[in-house]
Parts: C-alpha cells; structure tokens; sequence
C-alpha cells in the first residue's frame, strides 16, 4: 500500500522556463500552466493511504519529542548540576548546546538531503537524537552531558527540518495546509510544555526520565520511517554525491551561525552585552554571512543555500517574520510561567496548568488556518490576521497583574496563542508558494533555522528587558534599593526567593515590581508583532495551485524491485541533472 497515489502524468518534465518557474522572477497573478493537465489532478487524486497516515503521526511524534526536548532541561539544569558535581559554566552550555547545534546544522541538513536522499537524512537524524538522548540518561558527568546535547541537538535539528521537507515531498502544495498546521501546533506545544515536563521529572522522579521517556518513541520512529516514508532516491554514485557537497560553504556557515549564536546566548547571562566575550563572537557571526553570502552568490558551484531564495521578496519578508514569531512564542515559554511563579506564587504543576488557555489555542489555530488556506487557494489573508490577532493578544497581556483573577488571566492568554497559531502555516506557504521548486529544501531548511535564531533572540531579548526593567522596577522602593541589581540578575530565581519571603510590605513591593517588569516585556513583543505586520505587507498572494513532480516524490507502489528502478527513476534523475546542473545562476 503507498502514501498516495498520484497520476501517471505527474513524472511529465517540468518546464524549465523562467515565467513557469516559482522564482524570484515568477508573477504571482499570472497563471502557472506548469506540469498542465496535473494541477487539479493532483489534488483530486491524492487519496492518503493507511500508510500515509502511519507516516504523518511519526512526523508529528517527532516534532513533538524534539520540541519538547529544545525546553525541558533548562528549568532542571539545577538538579541536574547539583548531581553530576557540575559547574555554573556547564549548566549554561548544557542548557546552549541543543539548540546550537540544532539550529546551525539545519540548512547543511536541508543540503544533504537533496543529495543524498531524504530517508536516509532523517533516519540518520533520528539515530543521532536517540544516541544523544541514551548517553544524556545515562551520563555520569557534565562533561558527557554536554557532548551528549550536542549529539541529540545536531538529531534534533536534521528531525525538524527533515519533518517539513518530507511533508514537501509527499502532499501537493495546496493540500499541506493542514499538515503544516499540525506539525507547527506539535511544535509550538512541545515548545511551552518543554519547562513543565523537565521540572516536573526533576522535583518529583529524577532528571534522567527527561531523557529515557524519548527512547520508547524514538524507537517507534526508527522502525516507522523506512517502513512508512518510500521515497524515489536518485541513482548516482556515493563519490558523485561527496563531490556535490559545497564543503567550504558548510564550514563558513557553520562557523559563522556558531558565532552568532552563542554571543547572542550568552550575552547578558554568562557575560554583559558590552563585554568582548559577547559583542567579538557577534560580530564575527555577522561579517562571516556576509562572506558566506558572496561565496554561495559568486563562488559555489552548488551552494548550500541559492542566495536567490534570499532575493525573492516572499522568501525575505517570510524569514524576517518568522524571526519575530519565534521570538514571541518564546517569550510566552519563557516569560509567561514566571508571571504565574513569581506574581501568582504557583508552584511547577499549577504554573504548567495555567499556561494551558495559550498552549492548547496554538495547535487548534494552525491546523483550522491550514486547511482554510487549502479551501480559500492564499495565504495572505492568514499572515495578515495571525499579525493583527497576536498584537491584540500581546497587548492585553499588559493587563497582567498582581490582583488578576483566574477568570481574567484564563481569557487573557486565549488570544496570542490563537495569534501565533495562525502564523505557524501561514509562514510556510508565504515560502513554499514563491521558491523555485529546485530550492524547496534550502528555503525550508532557512526557515527552521531563522525559527531558532527567533528562539534564540526570544531568550536573549526578552531576558535584558526584564532585568533592566526589575533593577528600575525595586529601586523605586527605597527599602528595596540596595538589593535591586542581586534580585534582577536572575528572574527565575528572584520567582523561588519570593515563594519563600515571610509576608510583608518588602515582598508585596516586589512582586508589584516583578508584575510591573513583565509589563514591559509584553509591550515590547506587541511593538515587534506590530513590525512583523508591516513586513507582512510587503508578501504576495502566490497562487497554491501548483504541481510540480518532486525529484525525492512518493513511490507508489509499496515494494519497487531492484531491478525495476529504472525508466521512472533514471528519468527523475536525469531531469534533475538536466534542470539544475549545479550552476547558482
């Protein structure tokens, strides 16, 4: 039984000229005759198949896994120090190194994975994430935590983006709304009951079950990918796809998102922002994207990412956008739960419950907006809403405070997580609709790693606002003046020192200034929600009806012999060589 069954006439070569092309070039009003005959027989013939399910809930399960992954330690990362005799300065870089190499290994990922095949990428990245995920349980020192994070955060990443190239691949672009939706729902989810989970494991049972409850699922997906994701693989030989590889653009990349990344991690945390520590490696980052851009643009024969996915005005406007977005999920992660500790004075559990109203409105919202951007044929109406409605639930957050009611704050969250769940599909049509189909894998792979330099930023941002906001905030009360830089150096452990302050005029001042603080940092992400809008202006309406063959397409059939891997497949292939030669033109 296959995923889905397509039309014979879908193998039809695709015209290479430029106006059927989805580039750059491509006019989004003017009708798209590529691969004609296909288009609505495309839609109308794609019938999932048993398998096909069986495929998209392993997706889905690993996104989840992942996500909640990306969040659970660094609320246990305490416990977990204190027991393995760790440093401050592992704690930090056990907390920094998932996501790291999560996101900097995204696009060399993307990249592989139209050279070497998909399956075989995304079942590599599921055995990375479950050797990291076995020695991180079973780890007796800090040392062997933090190579270990890095092993599950280089899995994790290739999961993430290998989920969304895969969902590419199988589903005809108009019809992925939906599924788009659910793998941003799952993601969002894992992402906010990533803290719960970790502090829950680490109070109540023992730290190592944050990395043992994975391998049960991990072990799932290992035998579900090769039994349920057929995918053509093109015939060249193992040498021909080593030579394809851009080797000095991967080092450059690398390099220089490692950079980025981790002076902007631990700017403000492990060092100030105006310390060389922070501002060096930053600018390092920046100026090495500068060169990685004129080497791919000028240099590669094959780039890693074509800078012409950066030159459409689609793919600019969805990545700056999705920088924004990511950037207010996390803020919700991370700065939402310290509300409901440090004002409210809930423990873990309840905190866990009361972030629920934004949650559970994610998931909902994009899979609903999914499938109406199925329906309707666009996009834009959904970026334009998502923008608007999470500006409106960022603002009423500014109505948090210390005498909130339960009703009140319950109603309150509602709104942002409908928001930003509109945006999780929404985003990713603005860019698989406008792409050239030969850079569908390197604009996907960009969106997941602007979707964690968000993440990143979220921390980083949200966290200098919120500690320079409680150092003004406790010196406006003169008993509390003296202390005020110690209490707002950590604002997760200022949340435990008030839990355990006896009652008093010193604690109820500083819970009004914790309130007063998180204030700010709502204003702030309505204010970038409100620039995201404007960007998303800038967007066009392409249309969704298009169908081109994917090199890496559905096998049909569920067993293709060995020998019967020809006519169709070498056609593929020799289609692919033919259309793109390897020229960044």
């Amino acid at each position: 039984m296959g995923i889905s069954k397509l039309p014979r006439s879908a193998n039809t070569p695709r015209d290479p000229s430029p106006s059927k092309m989805a580039g750059p070039n491509r006019d989004p009003n003017a009708p798209d005759n590529t691969a004609v005959g296909t288009l609505e027989d495309a839609a109308r013939n794609f019938k999932p198949t048993t398998t096909f399910y069986l495929a998209m809930t392993t997706l889905a399960l690993l996104t989840f896994i992942v996500s909640i992954d990306a969040t659970a330690l660094a609320v246990a990362l305490p416990i977990v120090a204190e027991a393995v005799h760790g440093t401050g300065l592992q704690s930090f870089w056990a907390g920094t190194a998932f996501l790291l190499c999560c996101a900097v290994l995204q696009p060399i990922i993307g990249s592989f994975s139209t050279i070497f095949g998909r399956r075989i990428i995304l079942t590599g990245s599921v055995l990375f994430f479950l050797a990291g995920c076995l020695g991180c349980a079973l780890a007796k020192s800090f040392l062997t935590i933090l190579i270990c994070r890095s092993i599950q955060g280089a899995g994790g990443g290739g999961i993430v983006v290998m989920t969304e190239i895969v969902v590419c691949d199988m589903i005809p672009l108009r019809l992925r709304g939906e599924w788009f939706g659910l793998l941003g729902g799952m993601y969002a989810v894992g992402t906010v009951l990533g803290p719960i989970i970790g502090g829950a494991f680490a109070q109540h049972v023992t730290w190592r079950w944050i990395f043992y409850i994975n391998l049960p699922f991990i072990a799932i997906a290992i035998v579900m990918v090769p039994l349920c994701i057929k995918l053509k693989v093109l015939p060249t030989s193992f040498n021909d796809k080593i030579n394809r590889i851009d080797w000095i653009g991967c080092v450059i990349f690398i390099g220089s998102a490692t950079g980025f990344m981790m002076g902007m991690s631990w700017g403000g945390v492990q060092y100030s922002w105006s310390s060389w520590h922070t501002l060096v490696p930053i600018i390092i980052g920046v100026f090495g994207f500068i060169a990685f851009y004129f080497y791919e643009n000028r240099i590669a024969i094959e780039p890693v990412v074509p800078t012409r996915v950066f030159k459409n005005v689609n793919l600019a406007s969805a990545y700056i956008q999705t920088v924004i977005h990511s950037l207010i999920v996390m803020s919700f992660v991370y700065y939402l739960p310290l509300y409901y500790e440090g004002v409210k004075g809930f423990n873990t559990t309840i905190t866990g419950v009361a972030i629920f109203p934004e949650t559970f409105t994610v998931a909902p919202a994009a899979v609903i907006t999914g499938i109406m951007i199925g329906k309707t044929g666009s996009f834009r109406w959904a970026v334009w809403s998502g923008w608007l409605i999470a500006i409106l639930g960022l603002g009423i957050l500014y109505l948090l405070d210390v005498n909130t009611t339960t009703v009140q704050w319950i109603f309150l969250n509602l709104v942002g997580g409908v928001g930003t769940g509109f945006l999780f599909p929404a985003l990713q049509f603005s860019i698989q609709s406008a792409c050239a189909d030969e850079d569908l894998a390197a604009a996907v792979s960009m969106y997941s790693f602007f979707r964690s330099v968000g993440q990143t930023l979220g921390v980083a941002v949200g966290g200098v606002i919120l500690q320079n906001q409680l150092v003004i905030k406790i010196s406006a009360y003169p008993a509390l003046k003296s202390q005020a830089v110690q209490y707002s150096r950590d604002a997760a452990a200022l949340a435990q020192i008030l839990k355990a302050m006896p009652e008093g005029q010193d604690k109820m001042d500083l819970i009004q200034a914790f309130a007063d603080s998180l204030k700010v940092v709502w204003a702030l992400m309505c204010g970038l929600a409100g620039i995201g809008f404007l960007v998303s202006l800038f967007i066009k309406d392409y249309p969704l009806d298009r169908f081109v063959p994917a090199a890496q397409a559905v096998v049909a059939e569920e067993k293709v012999e060995d020998n019967e891997k020809d006519a169709g497949v070498a056609e593929v292939g020799k289609a692919c060589v033919d259309e793109h030669p390897g020229t960044n033109t």
